[in-house]
């Protein structure tokens, strides 16, 4: 994982992320197991990706306001994109090897 950066912000760690070539834009599939990218379908397998940074961002009045940005790269599919994803309260609670991998690194 790479040196730590301080963001006040989610949009600020975004927009850093990707002016430094994170500019594929990942959502989380629970269901298949995987991060998918929507432009180009591309779907990564957790053993397909690595986790490179991660910010946390907590709400101080709004358990809502919860989220955590992932900085993602695969060498596979040579690829490096943001995955932004909800935690806390209305966070996706399924157990799957996905899950387990990204909130490993929390």
């Amino acid at each position: 994982m790479t040196k730590r950066r301080n963001y006040d912000t989610a949009s600020e760690a975004v927009n850093d992320l990707i002016r430094r070539g994170y500019t594929t834009d990942f959502t989380l599939l629970t269901d298949k197991n995987c991060i998918i990218c929507n432009h180009s379908s591309i779907e990564l397998s957790p053993d397909e990706f690595e986790i490179d940074e991660i910010y946390r961002f907590e709400g101080n009045t709004d358990p809502g306001d919860e989220m955590i940005v992932f900085g993602i790269s695969s060498e596979k599919h040579r690829v490096k994109g943001v995955l932004v994803n909800a935690f806390g309260v209305y966070s996706d609670n399924k157990t799957s090897d996905i899950t387990k991998k990204l909130h490993m690194h929390i």
